[in-house]
Parts: structure tokens; sequence; C-alpha cells
């Protein structure tokens, strides 16, 4: 409460302490007393509820988001508001008034077990920790009706003379320029650079003609979300504002590790504002759009990223996984999103990204980077895959079908198991995750956004930052005793099983509607079945990866998500490459495609 004695100040005072008084009063909700973690029965029969998305507001766009966000940003009805929204959607019952045993954890860091690795070298540059990926991976793919262009596609057409990066990159600032004219508007990019692009290619062609090639990657595009610092390029963090309070003054480590082997880094893909929602839908750079169905959200928040993969514009791409935000957009755009262990790699990426940031020595020293021998024909034997069934099945129905169709093929082909496990509280995880991701937002931003003028900053993010800076110091304590609560069910139930495996996502990507052009839009239903399956991965430091395994009657990709064990990422990617075999023939081109490495 502000000091100013003026009276205007003391009225508002008065009434916020009034207001605190009603909730710790006879509003309080009675909060959740939960069981002792090994009260709790894990097992297919267990009395566990399954608690369903408890969503409770209509989907809001144009005026109406407006509407809402300078409601809650009134002093007193926005108060007021705040608190019965999270009530409503029991945050209050479930977090904030609930009891626990358990101690905050407030960093998912996990010790290292050991695991089922199958090679690996430590202290490795990115450069030869590339040259020992290269030599895991399986010999050339056969011929589908329709596959996108690998990295090592890309590779093998410079190294025969085929094509060149300065060729390949002109092909693509070309089809940069066809996906913004007016008929397509994909919103692929938010700041890219021809020239620095084509400076790049000509490098990268010039060592390809003296044979000093770097790496498999030289010369390969690849996108970088734009929360990642990359020169020559401003950090805007899908916002109007970020790169003028936040001067971006050098590489990311990630970003570093990608040039040091030559890769060609094509600029700055779009994102949902602040990384703040699922969709993608951005008022200030402009929606990214499906490639499957350009009239389809991406999904976010790193949309930009799954959609120039998809669209064949990059084989792989950087995004940030803080809420499902790189699982969600490929699994919508039918790509592989992959997230890796808290930890395991500054933002995102995996080999030649990996590892601590150079510029400093960790406190934790990292588990060695392990690599899954692809090379063989056959996949690794007696794989158990632990899958909750009321959880599994909370998504509609062709994506319930397809992935259950997809569990049957693993078993049929290599007679993997899937056990039948109960992972409890699943929907106070989701809460807790949310409490904790948007605390520590506002925390991070803060200072910046008390000098901001609102009116830089989006509708739909105004609103998502007003939540957040409604959590209490109390609410945050409970969500990490909740982590550490939850990492304890997961350990057990990876004492029964390899994997988690879940639908990616609840839904297939949703149409874009014509009133969020300007203000974004208010979806919390569709954006709790989008996030339904990702909050383990982040909130518990797991990691993960989704599959393409089919398409809905619409013709929109479906994915698969694999979770592992702490530091398992090589076992994560053997069974991802396993369930990939068997789908990649069925694979569908997209609606926007081009192929770069086309005769």
């Amino acid at each position: 409460i502000s000091c100013s004695s003026s009276p205007l100040t003391s009225t508002h005072s008065s009434l916020f302490l009034s207001l605190s008084q009603i909730k710790m009063g006879f509003l309080k909700t009675k909060g959740e007393i939960y069981k002792a973690v090994e009260d709790v029965d894990v097992g297919p029969n267990s009395n566990q509820f399954y608690l369903t998305a408890n969503v409770k507001a209509p989907r809001m766009a144009g005026f109406l988001v407006k509407v809402f966000a300078w409601l809650l940003e009134t002093p007193i009805f926005g108060s007021i508001m705040l608190y019965f929204l999270k009530r409503n959607n029991l945050i209050h019952k479930l977090v904030t008034f609930a009891e626990l045993q358990e101690s905050p954890l407030y960093v998912p860091l996990h010790y290292y077990e050991g695991g089922k690795e199958e090679e690996n070298q430590s202290g490795a540059s990115p450069r030869e920790q590339v040259r020992q990926a290269l030599g895991c991976m399986v010999a050339p793919k056969p011929l589908y009706s329709f596959s996108r262009w690998t990295i090592l596609d890309y590779s093998t057409a410079y190294n025969s003379k085929l094509i060149t990066p300065t060729k390949v990159m002109e092909r693509f600032l070309s089809a940069v320029e066809h996906s913004s004219t007016p008929s397509m508007q994909m919103s692929f990019f938010i700041n890219f650079d021809a020239h620095d692009i084509l400076r790049q290619a000509a490098q990268s062609t010039h060592r390809y003609q003296q044979g000093e090639a770097l790496s498999v990657l030289d010369g390969v595009p690849i996108g970088i979300k734009d929360e990642i610092d990359c020169m020559p390029y401003p950090t805007t963090g899908g916002t109007k504002w970020m790169h003028k309070v936040r001067k971006c003054k050098d590489d990311a480590e990630c970003v570093k590790r990608l040039r040091s082997c030559g890769a060609i880094l094509v600029g700055k893909t779009n994102m949902h504002e602040l990384g703040a929602g699922t969709s993608g839908i951005n008022p200030h750079h402009g929606t990214t759009r499906n490639p499957y169905n350009i009239g389809r959200i991406a999904g976010g928040s790193s949309s930009g990223s799954a959609a120039v993969v998809a669209a064949g514009l990059c084989p792989a791409a950087l995004g940030v996984d803080g809420g499902g935000s790189v699982r969600m957009p490929a699994a919508l755009c039918g790509v592989v999103g992959f997230k890796p262990s808290f930890g395991r790699v500054s933002h995102s990426g995996y080999a030649a990204i990996s590892g601590p940031n150079s510029s400093h020595h960790s406190q934790t020293a990292l588990p060695t980077l392990c690599f899954p021998m692809l090379k063989s024909p056959k996949p690794i034997p007696n794989i158990r895959l632990a899958k909750y069934g009321e959880w599994f099945n909370d998504c509609n129905e062709e994506i319930r079908v397809c992935g259950s169709r997809a569990l049957e093929k693993l078993h049929d082909n290599y007679g993997w198991e899937t056990i039948e496990v109960t992972i409890p509280e699943i929907e106070v995880m989701r809460l807790a995750h949310y409490v904790s991701i948007g605390s520590e937002c506002t925390t991070s931003i803060g200072r910046e956004l008390e000098k901001l003028n609102k009116d830089e900053v989006g509708w739909d993010a105004r609103v998502a930052l007003s939540v957040y800076g409604s959590f209490s110091s109390q609410e945050y304590l409970n969500a990490q005793r909740i982590r550490n609560r939850q990492l304890q069910f997961h350990k057990r139930i990876f004492s029964m099983a390899d994997v988690i495996v879940t639908p990616t996502t609840g839904v297939t990507a949703y149409t874009i509607g014509n009133d969020t052009r300007h203000t974004g839009e208010l979806d919390y239903i569709n954006g709790a079945a989008l996030v339904r399956y990702q909050i383990a991965g982040n909130f518990l430091g797991l990691p993960a990866i989704t599959i393409p395994v089919g398409y809905d009657n619409s013709h929109l990709p479906i994915g698969l998500q694999f979770i592992g064990k702490p530091w398992d990422e090589s076992l994560l990617i053997h069974i991802a490459f396993s369930m990939q075999a068997l789908c990649i023939s069925q694979y569908k081109n997209p609606e926007v495609f081009w192929d770069l490495l086309a005769n």
C-alpha cells in the first residue's frame, strides 16, 4: 500500500484492507487437504478422481477483450474480479489455501541416476558433438509420398555439389517474400535480414568449395524464436517494446553453438506476445498461420518456429518451451517438437547446443551427453509405456482414436507394452504451474512494466499480466510444494515404466477468428485443451518429445507425446524415432510448402 498521505490514496488503502479482510473472512475458500504422497496409489486401480480442467471463461476477442482488460486493471473492481476468477477456477481450493506436507521445491534440476545410453562423449566442442551424433544416425531414408528434407539431406546435397547454400538461401528469401503476400500472410518471421543471410550463405558456399565444411550443419537454415538473442537482430519477445528496454548485445549460448557449426541463422521467428498464450495470435507482428490450413492457428508460443519447419523453409528451428510452447505448435503443424531436461541446454536444443554456458561454470555439473544409436534396424526391446487412461482419453475423439492406434502399432511391431497407471492431481499440477510461470514472468519484467505505456502491450497480454500479478507469495509457495509432491509421484511411475505416453494436445488446430487481428483473443477452454498434456515436462523439468502420428478428418496433424526420465533424452529420441518409422509413410504434405532442395 502506498505511503502517500493523499486522500485518494488513503481511501484506496482502506478499501484494499477491507477486501483483504473479506478474503480472509466469509469468502475464504476451504482449501484441499492433501494426503501424504506415500498414501496415494498410482496403480491402475487407484481410487484417485480425475479432475478435468474447470475453465469458466467465455471466448473473448475484439472489443470484449478491451473491456475485460480495462476492468481487470481498475484498482478495486479488478481485484474483486481476479479474486472470483481464481476461486471459480479452483486455484483457491487446490493451491492457495491447500494444506500440504511437502517443502517447496523451486528448481526442477535432477541428479543424474544413469540411463540406457548407447554412446557418449563429454567435454567435446559443438562441432565434435555434431560429428558424434552423425555417427549414430541411420542411413539415408527411402523415398515416401511426402517427407521433409532433413539436416543430413542439406549436407549431402551440398557435398554432392547438387546445390549451394547461396542458391538455397536465394530460394528461401523468395519463399519468405511470397509467404508475406496478402493472399497468404503467413507471418513466419518478426525480423530477418536478407543481406546477412546471403553473407552467411556465401561464406558457407566457399567452405564447401574448399572442402572445409565446419560440420553437417554448415549451410543449413535454422530459425530462431524471437525471445532468444541472435545477432544482428533485436529481441522483441513478440512485443513492441522489449527491444527498446533490453538491448541484444550478443548471441545466446545455444545460438553461438549453432553459429560455430556453420548453421545459417535465417532470422527471428514469430511468437505469441511474451510467450503468454497458446495460439500464436500476435496483434503486433501478425498471426502465424498453420501450413496445413492457413485459416487455422499454428499454436504457441513458438508458432513461427514450428511453422517454418512445417512449410519446408528450415529443417530445424529453435523455440523456448516454458509450458508446452515448443511441443504444442509442433503437434499442430505436424512436425517433431523436442524439449530436453531442465538444465540440459541454454534455451532449447540438442547435440550441437547441449552443454553449460561457456561464460561461467554451473554449480551443478551436467550429465554426460549421450546419443541414441539409430543405425540399428531393430528398436530397443522391452520398452514399457505408462498410460493414464482417463487423462489420455481427455481429448477429442479423433485424437483419442489416432493415439490409441499408434500404441497398437508399437505393440504389434516392436512388442512394446503399455501399462496402465494413475497420475494423481494433474489439474492441481496445471494450476500450480500457471501460478509459478505467471509469478516468475511478472517478476522478471516487473520494472520494465512499471515504466511502460500500457498502449504498447497487446490486449490479451494485458489480461494475462493482470492475472499473473495477482498471485500471492502464499500461492507461489504452495505451488512449489505441489512441484515437490508431483516429482515424487512421477518417480514412482518411472519405477514402473520407461516413459509416459499421452496425446500432445487435446484438440487440433482451431480457426483463427476475424476479430483477433488487433486485440488477440482469450480462449481459455481451447487453451486448457492445448496445454493439458504439457505441464509435467516444464513443471518437473522432464524431457519430452512429440511425433506426428496421423490427421483428423480436416487433414490437420495429430501428435503423440513421450515424456521421459530426467536426462534420458537418448532413450526418448530412440522411442520417438521408432514411432516415426511406423508413421512416416503416411505423412501428408501441407497446403503451404516450399522445396528448397528441388532439382
